[in-house]
């Protein structure tokens, strides 16, 4: 009976230390783990409210005493805000049409067309992912340079329209998985190879399009040392180095900065939300196709 009893418990004692390390501990781990990315972006908007005397207390106050949203309207007249705003728009257009387009050409030739020598291209395209920007940073400048194309925005939208080999792999990958019986429908039916790639494959590859503009948007919404190398003149500067002036010339109001920041990235945020369960689609099945 005591046996009985003895095994009864620790079967119990052994299901509930299972329940707790397959159940409760990973959601504790992702709720701190969530806690751990969003407490910056919760600091910035809190910040951006608060007043220059309490935003430099000690301890910190993690609530504002009071709201002063007249930050946001400083911010915005302390420096050529939406000018800076309308480039950085114009920048990361041009960037994602040549990404999306770039890319998409370039991951159909190495996926659905067999011809020699497909299989090695692909690899050389894959090694470039090992050589980092600066390597090649010199000589692009002296390039453009020599071109005349400093102070424009080709230098920093020209190498999206070149392809990139992260997306280019995650499309090929995608596309490796879709049937090949949809292509030779279009052959049968005598549709060219463009034809089949336009009205056929396109549509399907929607989902992963969506990934490479989203990726591609943040990454030049974002982007700091390309336009700080090739941009001279302040009338042409991206937001991201507007806000480094902004520091620069308002580098003890941190509240101004942090209401700039915070309506420089509510577009990214905006672009995510929108456009969230195609990057999801395209995320998993990208991942698993092929």
């Amino acid at each position: 009976m005591s046996n009985t009893l003895s095994r009864k418990r620790y079967s119990s004692m052994a299901y509930a230390v299972r329940y707790f390390f397959t159940r409760i501990f990973p959601r504790i781990v992702l709720v701190f783990m969530c806690i751990i990315f969003i407490l910056p972006f919760y600091w910035m908007l809190i910040s951006a409210v608060k007043a220059p005397s309490e935003l430099l207390s000690i301890p910190p106050t993690l609530f504002p005493k009071e709201f002063h949203f007249e930050n946001y309207v400083q911010a915005i007249n302390y420096i050529p805000f939406f000018r800076y705003m309308f480039n950085t728009l114009v920048i990361a257009t041009f960037a994602v049409i040549g990404a999306m387009v770039s890319n998409s050409l370039v991951s159909y030739g190495l996926s659905r067309i067999n011809w020699k020598g497909r299989d090695v291209l692909f690899y050389l395209v894959i090694a470039t992912m090992f050589i980092p920007f600066p390597v090649t940073m010199i000589a692009l400048f002296d390039i453009f340079a020599k071109v005349h194309l400093i102070n424009t925005y080709v230098p920093l939208t020209l190498p999206y329209y070149v392809g990139s080999a992260t997306q280019i792999f995650m499309m090929r990958q995608y596309l490796m998985g879709i049937p090949k019986e949809i292509s030779d429908a279009g052959i049968i039916d005598g549709a060219n190879e463009f034809q089949i790639f336009v009205r056929l494959i396109l549509p399907i590859m929607r989902p992963v399009i969506a990934v490479v503009a989203i990726f591609t948007a943040v990454a030049s919404w974002n982007d700091f040392l390309t336009p700080l190398i090739y941009l001279h003149q302040e009338d042409i500067y991206p937001i991201s180095i507007g806000l480094q002036l902004f520091r620069s010339e308002h580098g003890l109001e941190y509240q101004l900065l942090m209401a700039a920041s915070s309506m420089v990235a509510l577009p990214v945020v905006v672009i995510f939300l929108c456009f969230q369960k195609f990057f999801v689609e395209g995320i998993t099945i990208g991942a698993v196709k092929g």
